[in-house]
């Protein structure tokens, strides 16, 4: 676990206490709320949110004066993403998180909407004990809605072939724009750095969750088209249609209708014509271009902020996240 960092041992020995944190907090005597909070705590992920915590509040701070209080923020951060992921796959009906059974696919729908209550029970925890007196008790409520409405404007999407480039960017700046937003932002302030920093800071970090986003959504239409025993164009089946395909539709149209009236009947021939002619239509280097955009516009930024170790991993692992392959 944690292998993204392990060139990074200061910021890896700061997210094992997070992990160690969040392992002693999540357990409920209940078996199977605990059987389900343990599976999905097993399966990890790069803990990007209270990565960039940690590295904007290294910023202001050296890392030895960072307190638990610190471990306790970050984790609240990695808590809120935690208890999202599981309501999306409730949501979408995903039979996987991680390459592994999600938890409604491994433990039923019940389980999994009580699991994932329960992380939002301990993360708001976290908030009353780290945030009491400052105006981050209600910044958190405020990134909360705006990821629910960056969720529900991607729902009121769903099977929309009219759906523009705005609407999408709308939906991804509250889905997983924000939350990136919030942990660079918490970070600064938390550790006294002044207003130019947390907006800085701020910029940073929604330009980090745009391009990650899309990089994603082009993955969609690229990676594991010729292995057949993986699903393919998962988010064209749900109904969701992102950059690249709304790019290469703009350039034709006509083409992608007979695709899009029952995309969730799509064969797996259909999903590999479908990757094609988006890919043909400029889709991929279209939406390439927006991300691409946005990661230099975070590299100018972060270039601004002070020199020394934290900035250094800071631009070295915005290349890795958004240049990556997989």
């Amino acid at each position: 676990m944690l292998t993204f960092w392990q060139d990074y041992p200061e910021i890896q020995n700061q997210l094992a206490q997070v992990q160690h944190l969040m392992a002693a907090r999540l357990k409920i005597n209940n078996p199977e709320i605990q059987a389900a909070l343990q599976k999905f705590a097993s399966r990890g992920g790069k803990m990007v949110r209270p990565a960039l915590f940690f590295l904007f509040a290294g910023l202001v701070l050296p890392d030895e004066n960072l307190s638990e209080k610190f471990v306790k923020i970050a984790a609240s951060l990695e808590m809120l993403h935690s208890a999202t992921l599981i309501h999306d796959d409730i949501i979408d009906d995903s039979p996987l998180r991680r390459g592994l059974p999600s938890v409604e696919a491994q433990f039923g729908k019940d389980v999994a909407v009580y699991t994932g209550d329960f992380v939002y029970t301990i993360y708001f925890e976290l908030l009353i004990e780290t945030m009491n007196g400052t105006p981050f008790l209600a910044r958190n409520a405020n990134s909360m809605k705006k990821i629910l409405q960056g969720e529900l404007t991607q729902m009121q999407s769903t099977y929309d072939t009219d759906i523009s480039v705005r609407k999408y960017l709308k939906a991804i700046s509250g889905k997983t724009a924000e939350l990136l937003s919030l942990s660079c932002l918490e970070g600064v302030y938390f550790a006294g750095g002044d207003l130019k920093m947390q907006r800085t800071a701020r910029k940073i970090g929604r330009a980090i969750g745009l391009a990650f986003q899309i990089y994603d959504d082009i993955l969609n239409f690229t990676v594991g088209l010729d292995e057949a025993d993986k699903p393919i164009l998962t988010d064209v089946r749900q109904g969701i249609y992102t950059l690249p395909l709304l790019l290469a539709k703009e350039n034709a149209g006509a083409h992608f209708l007979p695709f899009l009236e029952n995309p969730e009947q799509l064969t797996r021939e259909e999903c590999l014509q479908l990757a094609d002619l988006v890919a043909k239509n400029g889709g991929i280097t279209g939406a390439l271009v927006i991300a691409n955009r946005l990661t230099d516009k975070a590299m100018e930024a972060i270039n601004q902020l002070p020199e020394g170790r934290n900035r250094t991993i800071l631009a070295e692992i915005t290349q890795k996240l958004l240049q990556r392959k997989y």
